[in-house]
Protein backbone atom coordinates (compact mmCIF):
# COMPACT_ATOMS: atom_id res chain seq x y z
CA UNK A 1 0.00 0.00 0.00
CA UNK A 2 1.50 3.21 -0.87
CA UNK A 3 -0.57 6.90 -1.28
CA UNK A 4 0.24 10.64 0.03
CA UNK A 5 1.10 11.46 3.65
CA UNK A 6 1.58 14.76 5.19
CA UNK A 7 3.87 15.27 8.39
CA UNK A 8 2.83 17.68 10.70
CA UNK A 9 5.63 19.05 12.82
CA UNK A 10 9.88 18.77 11.73
CA UNK A 11 11.33 17.75 14.78
CA UNK A 12 13.37 14.49 15.70
CA UNK A 13 9.80 12.32 15.39
CA UNK A 14 8.04 14.01 12.23
CA UNK A 15 11.30 12.99 10.21
CA UNK A 16 11.94 9.85 11.32
CA UNK A 17 7.94 9.34 10.06
CA UNK A 18 8.78 10.93 7.05
CA UNK A 19 11.73 9.20 6.66
CA UNK A 20 9.81 5.65 6.98
CA UNK A 21 6.98 6.48 4.75
CA UNK A 22 9.11 7.32 2.22
CA UNK A 23 11.03 3.60 2.81
CA UNK A 24 7.83 2.01 1.76
CA UNK A 25 6.78 3.84 -1.32
CA UNK A 26 4.81 6.98 -0.16
CA UNK A 27 5.13 10.70 -1.12
CA UNK A 28 5.23 12.43 2.04
CA UNK A 29 5.70 16.14 2.41
CA UNK A 30 6.48 17.28 6.41
CA UNK A 31 5.03 20.62 7.34
CA UNK A 32 7.28 22.70 10.06
CA UNK A 33 6.01 25.67 11.21
CA UNK A 34 10.23 27.13 12.07
CA UNK A 35 10.74 29.60 9.71
CA UNK A 36 14.44 28.09 9.67
CA UNK A 37 15.61 24.68 10.59
CA UNK A 38 18.51 26.47 13.04
CA UNK A 39 19.46 22.79 14.09
CA UNK A 40 18.92 24.13 17.61
CA UNK A 41 18.79 22.23 20.76
CA UNK A 42 21.81 20.57 23.49
CA UNK A 43 22.24 17.24 23.48
CA UNK A 44 20.44 13.43 23.71
CA UNK A 45 21.38 10.08 24.50
CA UNK A 46 19.96 7.28 22.45
CA UNK A 47 19.43 3.87 24.15
CA UNK A 48 19.55 0.87 22.04
CA UNK A 49 15.92 0.62 21.31
CA UNK A 50 16.04 4.20 19.34
CA UNK A 51 19.09 2.93 17.53
CA UNK A 52 17.61 -0.30 16.15
CA UNK A 53 14.30 1.96 15.34
CA UNK A 54 17.02 4.61 13.34
CA UNK A 55 18.65 0.75 11.54
CA UNK A 56 15.46 0.69 10.31
CA UNK A 57 14.88 4.05 8.86
CA UNK A 58 18.31 3.65 6.98
CA UNK A 59 20.26 6.48 9.20
CA UNK A 60 21.44 4.38 11.93
CA UNK A 61 25.06 3.62 11.29
CA UNK A 62 25.39 7.69 9.97
CA UNK A 63 24.16 8.53 13.75
CA UNK A 64 26.15 6.05 15.46
CA UNK A 65 29.70 7.62 13.94
CA UNK A 66 28.23 11.06 14.55
CA UNK A 67 27.63 9.70 18.38
CA UNK A 68 30.16 8.96 21.70
CA UNK A 69 29.27 5.69 23.56
CA UNK A 70 28.79 6.13 26.99
CA UNK A 71 30.83 3.35 28.85
CA UNK A 72 31.43 5.12 31.86
CA UNK A 73 29.49 7.37 34.45
CA UNK A 74 26.92 6.64 36.86
CA UNK A 75 25.03 8.43 39.44
CA UNK A 76 26.58 10.35 42.23
CA UNK A 77 26.02 13.09 45.36
CA UNK A 78 26.62 16.40 44.99
CA UNK A 79 29.89 16.03 46.93
CA UNK A 80 30.81 13.24 44.38
CA UNK A 81 29.95 10.10 46.06
CA UNK A 82 29.13 7.32 43.55
CA UNK A 83 25.52 5.75 44.15
CA UNK A 84 25.40 3.44 41.14
CA UNK A 85 27.91 3.15 38.02
CA UNK A 86 27.31 2.43 34.79
CA UNK A 87 28.83 -0.23 32.92
CA UNK A 88 28.46 0.66 29.10
CA UNK A 89 29.86 -2.91 28.02
CA UNK A 90 27.88 -4.56 30.16
CA UNK A 91 24.67 -2.92 28.67
CA UNK A 92 26.24 -3.34 25.06
CA UNK A 93 26.82 -6.76 25.48
CA UNK A 94 23.06 -7.72 26.60
CA UNK A 95 21.26 -5.39 24.15
CA UNK A 96 23.45 -5.26 21.53
CA UNK A 97 24.37 -1.42 21.58
CA UNK A 98 25.59 0.99 24.70
CA UNK A 99 23.94 4.61 24.92
CA UNK A 100 25.00 6.62 22.39
CA UNK A 101 25.59 11.00 23.30
CA UNK A 102 24.90 13.01 20.08
CA UNK A 103 24.25 16.51 20.06
CA UNK A 104 20.58 17.00 19.15
CA UNK A 105 21.39 19.51 16.15
CA UNK A 106 23.91 16.74 14.81
CA UNK A 107 20.67 14.22 14.84
CA UNK A 108 18.28 16.10 13.48
CA UNK A 109 20.60 17.42 10.28
CA UNK A 110 21.76 13.68 9.83
CA UNK A 111 17.27 13.18 9.83
CA UNK A 112 17.00 15.95 7.26
CA UNK A 113 19.39 15.20 5.01
CA UNK A 114 17.54 11.31 4.18
CA UNK A 115 15.19 13.18 2.95
CA UNK A 116 14.94 15.62 -0.73
CA UNK A 117 14.71 18.93 -0.01
CA UNK A 118 11.44 19.22 -1.94
CA UNK A 119 9.92 17.23 1.16
CA UNK A 120 9.73 19.80 3.23
CA UNK A 121 8.05 22.81 3.91
CA UNK A 122 8.81 25.16 6.32
CA UNK A 123 8.08 28.59 7.72
CA UNK A 124 4.34 28.97 8.22
CA UNK A 125 2.14 27.02 10.77
CA UNK A 126 -0.10 23.93 9.58
CA UNK A 127 -3.82 25.43 9.74
CA UNK A 128 -6.18 22.93 11.08
CA UNK A 129 -6.59 19.76 9.83
CA UNK A 130 -9.72 18.54 8.75
CA UNK A 131 -10.99 15.05 7.83
CA UNK A 132 -12.81 15.33 4.18
CA UNK A 133 -14.16 12.14 3.90
CA UNK A 134 -13.40 8.77 4.72
CA UNK A 135 -10.15 8.55 2.11
CA UNK A 136 -8.94 12.13 2.32
CA UNK A 137 -6.79 14.69 4.59
CA UNK A 138 -6.39 18.38 4.12
CA UNK A 139 -3.79 20.27 5.96
CA UNK A 140 -3.39 24.28 4.80
CA UNK A 141 0.47 25.27 5.02
CA UNK A 142 0.10 29.18 4.12
CA UNK A 143 -1.27 29.59 0.63
CA UNK A 144 -0.62 25.95 0.41
CA UNK A 145 -3.81 23.07 -0.04
CA UNK A 146 -2.47 19.83 1.06
CA UNK A 147 -4.79 17.03 0.39
CA UNK A 148 -3.25 13.55 1.65
CA UNK A 149 -4.42 10.07 2.56
CA UNK A 150 -3.05 9.73 5.92
CA UNK A 151 -1.56 13.18 8.22
CA UNK A 152 0.77 12.43 10.87
CA UNK A 153 0.58 14.37 13.86
CA UNK A 154 4.06 14.79 14.80
CA UNK A 155 3.48 18.90 16.33
CA UNK A 156 4.77 18.30 19.92
CA UNK A 157 3.82 18.51 23.57
CA UNK A 158 1.37 21.25 22.42
CA UNK A 159 0.18 19.70 19.82
CA UNK A 160 -2.67 21.46 18.07
CA UNK A 161 -4.51 18.57 15.98
CA UNK A 162 -4.23 16.05 19.03
CA UNK A 163 -6.50 19.30 20.42
CA UNK A 164 -8.84 18.74 17.36
CA UNK A 165 -8.96 15.10 17.68
CA UNK A 166 -9.67 15.40 21.92
CA UNK A 167 -10.91 18.72 22.40
CA UNK A 168 -11.75 17.17 26.14
CA UNK A 169 -8.98 15.64 26.72
CA UNK A 170 -7.23 17.54 29.58
CA UNK A 171 -3.91 17.99 27.37
CA UNK A 172 -0.10 18.24 28.89
CA UNK A 173 0.43 19.57 32.26
CA UNK A 174 3.36 21.40 34.18
CA UNK A 175 5.61 17.82 35.90
CA UNK A 176 7.33 20.67 38.64
CA UNK A 177 10.20 20.62 36.79
CA UNK A 178 11.81 23.12 34.79
CA UNK A 179 15.34 21.66 32.72
CA UNK A 180 18.54 24.61 31.65
CA UNK A 181 20.82 22.86 29.57
CA UNK A 182 23.81 23.79 27.17
CA UNK A 183 26.37 22.70 25.35
CA UNK A 184 29.79 23.69 25.93
CA UNK A 185 31.37 26.04 23.25
CA UNK A 186 34.29 23.97 23.20
CA UNK A 187 35.70 20.29 23.79
CA UNK A 188 36.26 19.70 28.28
CA UNK A 189 38.47 17.26 30.05
CA UNK A 190 35.94 14.94 31.81
CA UNK A 191 36.48 11.55 33.22
CA UNK A 192 33.42 9.82 32.16
CA UNK A 193 30.98 10.18 29.54
CA UNK A 194 27.85 10.59 31.50
CA UNK A 195 26.77 11.52 34.45
CA UNK A 196 23.92 12.10 37.09
CA UNK A 197 24.04 13.46 40.26
CA UNK A 198 20.81 14.31 42.46
CA UNK A 199 20.46 16.86 45.10
CA UNK A 200 17.36 17.46 47.25
CA UNK A 201 14.92 18.76 44.24
CA UNK A 202 17.66 19.02 41.68
CA UNK A 203 19.93 17.51 39.04
CA UNK A 204 22.66 17.77 37.18
CA UNK A 205 23.94 15.55 34.68
CA UNK A 206 26.34 15.65 31.32
CA UNK A 207 26.84 13.83 28.22
CA UNK A 208 30.23 13.65 26.60
CA UNK A 209 30.14 14.33 22.53
CA UNK A 210 32.57 12.88 19.68
CA UNK A 211 34.50 16.25 19.25
CA UNK A 212 35.15 16.79 22.96
CA UNK A 213 32.49 18.83 24.45
CA UNK A 214 29.63 17.95 26.47
CA UNK A 215 25.74 18.86 26.39
CA UNK A 216 24.94 19.75 30.21
CA UNK A 217 21.62 20.12 32.12
CA UNK A 218 20.28 21.20 34.69
CA UNK A 219 16.98 19.96 36.27
CA UNK A 220 15.36 21.89 38.95
CA UNK A 221 11.80 22.07 41.05
CA UNK A 222 10.23 25.25 40.00
CA UNK A 223 7.06 26.54 39.32
CA UNK A 224 5.89 26.86 35.84
CA UNK A 225 6.45 30.13 33.81
CA UNK A 226 10.37 30.55 36.51
CA UNK A 227 12.72 32.76 34.30
CA UNK A 228 16.10 34.10 35.52
CA UNK A 229 17.81 37.54 34.06
CA UNK A 230 20.85 35.47 33.96
CA UNK A 231 20.20 31.27 33.72
CA UNK A 232 23.83 30.16 33.65
CA UNK A 233 24.39 32.76 36.71
CA UNK A 234 21.44 30.72 38.49
CA UNK A 235 22.56 27.29 37.71
CA UNK A 236 25.87 28.47 39.26
CA UNK A 237 24.35 29.56 42.49
CA UNK A 238 22.47 26.61 43.05
CA UNK A 239 25.38 24.08 41.75
CA UNK A 240 28.17 25.85 43.43
CA UNK A 241 29.54 23.22 46.09
CA UNK A 242 28.62 20.44 43.52
CA UNK A 243 31.80 18.18 42.55
CA UNK A 244 33.83 18.32 39.61
CA UNK A 245 33.08 18.59 36.73
CA UNK A 246 30.49 20.54 37.04
CA UNK A 247 32.24 24.02 37.52
CA UNK A 248 34.12 22.81 34.65
CA UNK A 249 31.28 22.72 32.39
CA UNK A 250 29.63 26.00 33.69
CA UNK A 251 32.96 27.44 33.29
CA UNK A 252 32.96 26.37 29.34
CA UNK A 253 29.40 27.56 28.77
CA UNK A 254 28.79 31.38 26.89
CA UNK A 255 25.42 32.51 28.86
CA UNK A 256 23.58 33.13 25.86
CA UNK A 257 24.06 29.08 25.22
CA UNK A 258 22.10 28.59 28.17
CA UNK A 259 18.28 27.10 27.11
CA UNK A 260 15.35 26.97 29.54
CA UNK A 261 12.33 25.32 29.19
CA UNK A 262 9.40 24.00 31.64
CA UNK A 263 9.20 20.51 31.64
CA UNK A 264 5.32 19.31 30.57
CA UNK A 265 4.01 15.71 30.18
CA UNK A 266 0.52 13.83 29.01
CA UNK A 267 -0.37 12.56 32.45
CA UNK A 268 -3.39 11.71 31.36
CA UNK A 269 -2.85 8.85 28.81
CA UNK A 270 -4.99 9.45 25.56
CA UNK A 271 -7.51 6.78 24.41
CA UNK A 272 -6.25 6.38 20.75
CA UNK A 273 -3.08 7.36 18.70
CA UNK A 274 -5.24 7.36 15.56
CA UNK A 275 -8.80 9.24 14.49
CA UNK A 276 -9.99 8.42 10.68
CA UNK A 277 -6.75 8.79 8.83
CA UNK A 278 -4.17 11.00 11.14
CA UNK A 279 -1.99 9.14 13.71
CA UNK A 280 -0.40 11.39 16.51
CA UNK A 281 3.31 10.09 16.97
CA UNK A 282 5.98 11.03 19.51
CA UNK A 283 5.11 14.34 22.01
CA UNK A 284 1.77 15.06 20.50
CA UNK A 285 0.73 11.36 21.69
CA UNK A 286 2.77 10.59 24.73
CA UNK A 287 5.05 13.50 26.09
CA UNK A 288 6.81 12.79 29.03
CA UNK A 289 9.53 13.39 31.42
CA UNK A 290 13.00 13.00 30.41
CA UNK A 291 13.75 10.99 33.39
CA UNK A 292 14.90 7.67 31.94
CA UNK A 293 16.10 9.59 28.62
CA UNK A 294 13.17 8.02 26.33
CA UNK A 295 11.65 10.57 24.81
CA UNK A 296 13.01 10.67 21.42
CA UNK A 297 13.94 6.83 21.33
CA UNK A 298 9.71 6.36 21.84
CA UNK A 299 9.35 8.88 18.52
CA UNK A 300 11.85 6.61 16.53
CA UNK A 301 9.93 3.82 18.03
CA UNK A 302 6.33 4.91 16.68
CA UNK A 303 8.01 5.93 13.26
CA UNK A 304 9.54 2.94 12.71
CA UNK A 305 5.90 0.95 13.55
CA UNK A 306 3.80 3.03 11.92
CA UNK A 307 5.58 2.76 8.69
CA UNK A 308 6.03 -1.17 9.26
CA UNK A 309 1.98 -1.42 9.72
CA UNK A 310 1.20 0.81 6.83
CA UNK A 311 3.40 -1.53 4.49
CA UNK A 312 1.33 -4.24 5.56
CA UNK A 313 -1.92 -3.50 6.47
CA UNK A 314 -4.72 -3.41 3.42
CA UNK A 315 -5.93 0.04 4.18
CA UNK A 316 -4.90 2.96 6.24
CA UNK A 317 -7.50 2.58 9.02
CA UNK A 318 -6.29 -1.04 9.39
CA UNK A 319 -2.77 0.01 9.70
CA UNK A 320 -3.80 2.71 12.20
CA UNK A 321 -5.22 0.23 14.53
CA UNK A 322 -2.61 -2.05 14.49
CA UNK A 323 -0.09 0.83 15.12
CA UNK A 324 -2.11 2.11 17.88
CA UNK A 325 -2.33 -1.50 19.51
CA UNK A 326 1.52 -1.74 19.32
CA UNK A 327 2.04 1.31 20.32
CA UNK A 328 -0.24 2.75 22.90
CA UNK A 329 0.63 0.64 25.62
CA UNK A 330 4.38 0.02 25.41
CA UNK A 331 4.83 4.28 24.77
CA UNK A 332 2.32 5.08 28.00
CA UNK A 333 4.44 2.00 30.40
CA UNK A 334 7.36 3.82 29.81
CA UNK A 335 5.78 7.31 30.26
CA UNK A 336 4.15 6.19 33.81
CA UNK A 337 7.99 4.87 34.48
CA UNK A 338 9.58 7.96 33.48
CA UNK A 339 7.29 9.89 36.18
CA UNK A 340 7.82 7.31 38.77
CA UNK A 341 11.78 7.88 38.66
CA UNK A 342 11.67 11.36 38.43
CA UNK A 343 9.63 11.20 41.43
CA UNK A 344 12.07 8.86 43.04
CA UNK A 345 14.93 10.66 41.66
CA UNK A 346 15.79 14.52 41.04
CA UNK A 347 11.76 15.79 42.47
CA UNK A 348 12.91 13.91 46.28
CA UNK A 349 13.69 16.80 48.30
CA UNK A 350 12.92 15.61 52.14
CA UNK A 351 16.26 14.73 53.75
CA UNK A 352 15.48 11.29 54.90
CA UNK A 353 13.29 10.07 51.78
CA UNK A 354 16.93 11.41 49.99
CA UNK A 355 19.51 9.13 52.07
CA UNK A 356 16.76 6.48 52.02
CA UNK A 357 16.68 6.81 48.14
CA UNK A 358 20.87 6.94 48.44
CA UNK A 359 20.94 4.07 50.38
CA UNK A 360 18.88 1.73 48.40
CA UNK A 361 20.70 3.26 44.93
CA UNK A 362 24.12 2.13 46.68
CA UNK A 363 22.92 -1.39 47.67
CA UNK A 364 20.99 -2.32 44.55
CA UNK A 365 23.00 -4.91 43.02
CA UNK A 366 24.31 -4.21 39.25
CA UNK A 367 22.35 -6.96 37.38
CA UNK A 368 19.42 -5.68 38.86
CA UNK A 369 20.08 -2.26 37.43
CA UNK A 370 20.72 -3.71 34.52
CA UNK A 371 17.47 -5.44 34.32
CA UNK A 372 15.51 -2.77 35.03
CA UNK A 373 17.32 -0.66 32.13
CA UNK A 374 17.00 -3.83 29.92
CA UNK A 375 13.18 -3.24 30.15
CA UNK A 376 12.97 0.10 28.07
CA UNK A 377 15.99 -1.18 25.56
CA UNK A 378 15.34 -4.31 24.81
CA UNK A 379 13.07 -3.74 21.70
CA UNK A 380 13.42 -5.01 18.33
CA UNK A 381 11.60 -3.36 15.25
CA UNK A 382 9.53 -4.51 13.16
CA UNK A 383 11.09 -4.86 9.12
CA UNK A 384 10.07 -2.07 6.89
CA UNK A 385 12.16 -4.07 3.61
Amino acid sequence: MGGTAVVVGGGIGGLAAAIGLRRIGWDVTVVERAATLDDAGAGISLAANGLRALDGLGVGKAVRDASRGQYSGGTRTPEGRWLARMDGAVLEKAVGAPIMGIPRSTLHRLLREALPAEALLIGAEADPVRQLGPATVRVGHGDTVLDADLVVAADGVGSKVRGLLFPTHPGPVHSGSAVLRAVTEGPVELRTDFELTWGPGAEFGHIAFRDGRAEWHAVLDLPEGTRFADPLAEVRRRFRDWHDPVPALLDATRPAAVLHHDVHEIRTPLPSYAVGRIALLGDAAHAMTPNLGQGACQALEDAVTLSAALAAEPTVEAALARYDAERRPRSQAVARAARQAGRMGQQLSHPLAVALRDTAMRLTPSRIATRMILRHHAWVPPHLD
